[in-house]
């Protein structure tokens, strides 16, 4: 037993599969890739998530906050761009924790993905909801108050989780019902799709921060950290800066770790490596733009959007819109809420795109049922089945749990991929070195082992519910693992076979 669960999937097993017929089209180029990472990054990230970090965890100095994450995210996305160039198949984490470390540590990466992209949604789902009835209330029209949000929230003043008195959240259920419809339907539609959206949405972004601009006041910046520069936690007890009521941390790294979730299109990018025509290069080429286009303008638009309203007055839920509300520009709030909209959806579209994508990985190694997760459309080559119960998930998900909680919950499942990328990187270089890598990280393991620390601190900065929601979700993957994969692995069955065949065979 001790050897299946640390078995290792050769790189030659990995690429043999790209040559059957249950594989995806290879039709996006760097342009396209790119974009899908931008549409995953640029979005939630600015529009709804800037507001919550500045708000409750780090006030202006948010601008550090996305610094930080964005420095980190540089270590992550070069160790993800060089696994991506040489195995450029769909799984991302997964597959390249399946090559280094074995199944056990890639079934515990897999399933941690699953958590990030399920959640993702949910709470991207959530922010398009807040921008949508932001938008049609310009217009005099508003969602019946039952059908608005979450039933409950989480109040930082409070320390506490307190009744909305809603129901549930309408708009979030309708939104994401659509955009599985489009997916379902086909990858090159999803990403013309996606392009059109991000098109849209980085005119929007420039005209938040050129014009926005105009109406910054350099007094809203002070004071520039009014939580501090810390929020240092370890397992949830703060060791280093302030705290909430309910003992969450507060800080620039408190809020690095929350808009750390604004960071992880790349990582989407990693899982169509198998769609890329030329993955080699245009993957790599890939990630590493879209981390450097978004990074830029995350910290543009923190600084325009603390300095035009203080920290403390800043709307959570649609805070970039609500911002030109505040100094008398309810023209640009429509403009602005139309944008985010768009902006919102391409992120919706990406982060399920990516889903069953992941879930088609696990599936082909036998680990979840492939009747199910590794079924392939005929017609329109996507998996299909898994990208429906993604969306009823997404849907249930976005519909009854706050922004609040959603985010922190994304931010732990991310960070954790990010240091298991980062120890494959690691790992590979002295048990693969010969092996063939059209593109390499810079500066030796440097790279992989600033990646892993830098993303540990940025974990130990999270809430500590998130930890504790994490090792459930973790147990109820292993309860699957060792009821049905462990029983079900193709690589445990081969192993088997070349094992009852005797040396001879090998």
């Amino acid at each position: 037993m001790r050897r299946q669960l640390f078995a290792t999937k050769p790189l030659a097993m990995l690429l043999e599969e790209l040559k059957g017929e249950n594989r995806l089209r290879r039709i996006l180029g760097p342009i396209q890739l790119t974009s899908l990472g931008v549409g995953a990054i640029i979005g939630t990230g600015i529009f709804v998530l800037t507001g919550k970090a500045a708000h409750d965890n780090a006030g202006p100095a948010l601008i550090l906050s996305f610094v930080v994450s964005g420095i980190a995210c540089v270590f992550a996305a070069l160790c993800y761009a060089e696994f991506a160039s040489m195995v450029p198949v769909a799984g991302s984490a997964y597959t390249y924790a399946y090559a280094t470390m074995g199944e056990l540590f890639a079934w515990i990466i897999g399933w941690d993905l699953v958590l990030e992209y399920t959640v993702v949604s949910a709470t991207v789902a959530h922010g398009w909801s807040a921008y949508f009835q932001d938008f049609i209330g310009i217009f005099g029209f508003h969602v019946p108050h039952a059908l608005t949000r979450a039933p409950f929230d989480y109040d930082p003043g409070l320390g506490r989780i307190v009744s909305t008195g809603t129901t549930l959240d309408l708009p979030a259920i309708v939104i994401t019902i659509l955009i599985c419809a489009v997916l379902v339907k086909g990858i090159r539609e999803s990403a013309s799709f996606n392009t059109g959206m991000v098109a849209v949405k980085l005119v929007i972004v420039f005209f938040v921060i050129v014009v926005g601009a105009f109406y910054v006041n350099p007094a809203n910046w002070h004071p520039f950290a009014p939580f501090g520069y810390t929020g240092l936690s370890f397992f949830g007890k703060t060791v280093l800066g302030q705290s909430d009521a309910g003992g969450q941390p507060l800080g620039m790294l408190a809020g690095a770790a929350i808009i750390f979730f604004a960071y992880i299109g790349f990582d989407s990018v990693s899982t169509h490596a198998e769609e890329a025509k030329r993955p080699h290069r245009d993957v790599p080429i890939a990630i590493i733009s879209s981390l450097v286009i978004c990074t830029v303008l995350y910290i543009a638009v923190s600084a325009v959007l603390t300095g035009m309203v203080r920290y403390d007055q800043i709307d959570i839920n649609a805070p970039v819109s609500d911002a030109f509300r505040q100094v008398g520009l309810p023209w640009a709030q429509g403009i602005v809420s139309l944008g985010a909209l768009t902006g919102i959806t391409s992120v919706l579209l990406v982060m399920m795109l990516s889903q069953p994508r992941v879930l088609l990985a696990i599936a082909r190694d036998g680990l979840l049922p492939p009747s199910i997760f590794g079924a392939i459309h005929p017609k329109f080559r996507t998996p299909w089945k898994s990208t429906i119960l993604t969306g009823i998930v997404v849907a249930v998900l976005g519909a009854f749990l706050p922004l609040r909680i959603l985010a922190e919950l994304t931010n732990i499942g991310t960070l954790l991929a990010f240091v298991m990328v980062c120890i494959s990187v690691l790992i590979m270089r002295f048990t693969n070195p010969a092996a063939e890598r059209p593109f390499r990280a810079p500066f030796g393991i440097a790279v992989p082992i600033l990646g892993v620390v830098l993303c540990l601190l940025l974990m130990f900065s999270l809430p500590g519910q998130n930890w504790l929601r994490l090792f459930v979700w973790l147990l109820i993957g292993f309860v699957i693992y060792f009821s049905y994969g462990r029983r079900h692995s193709v690589l445990a069955k081969l192993n088997a076979a070349q094992d009852a065949s005797g040396p001879a065979a090998r």
